[in-house]
């Protein structure tokens, strides 16, 4: 049985964000999809900072969908600052990204992501991508960002 998670998208592409998220949606995902569109708009997520100060209503994600290529900070930039905060360190991170580069996905995992995954080209394979990622990263979600955590990294 799913728990119903919350998914934090990164991509400035609104046409790949469309697709994923209703691939999520054809996939049974139960999960709630939040979007940021570059890597300042992430950090000011993720630490609950203006205009995402209510954790009512922008909750901390349990799993981070991230592309690569975002303006102002890169996909790699986001990621290291998610494995250097304390609170938010152990917060899954799929790099879901159009670059298949071996250097892309060894700097990735250098960075301790958890999973790279290339954007699939039809609506089909996202679908399925989608399917994969709730049976293994959203199933029985076991939060690794508890209450206090969440309301620290909010102040």
């Amino acid at each position: 049985m799913e728990s119903i998670g919350n998914i934090l998208l990164v991509d400035d592409n609104d046409d790949d964000a469309f697709f994923i998220e209703k691939a999520f949606k054809s996939a049974g995902s139960l999960a709630h999809v939040f979007r940021c569109i570059d890597g300042r708009e992430t950090l000011n997520y993720l630490e609950g900072k203006a205009p995402f100060a209510s954790r009512g209503f922008y909750p901390l994600p349990d799993l981070v969908l991230l592309d690569l290529k975002i303006p102002h900070l890169s996909g790699l930039d986001v990621l290291k600052w998610i494995r250097e905060h304390p609170l938010l360190n152990r917060l899954i991170v799929i790099i879901l990204t159009s670059s298949a580069q071996q250097r892309d996905i060894d700097a990735a995992y250098a960075l301790q992501a958890n999973c790279f995954l290339t954007k699939p080209a039809s609506l089909t394979e996202t679908v399925e991508m989608a399917r994969a990622i709730k049976a293994c990263w959203l199933q029985n979600i076991p939060t690794p960002v508890d209450e206090k955590a969440a309301t620290a990294v909010a102040s």
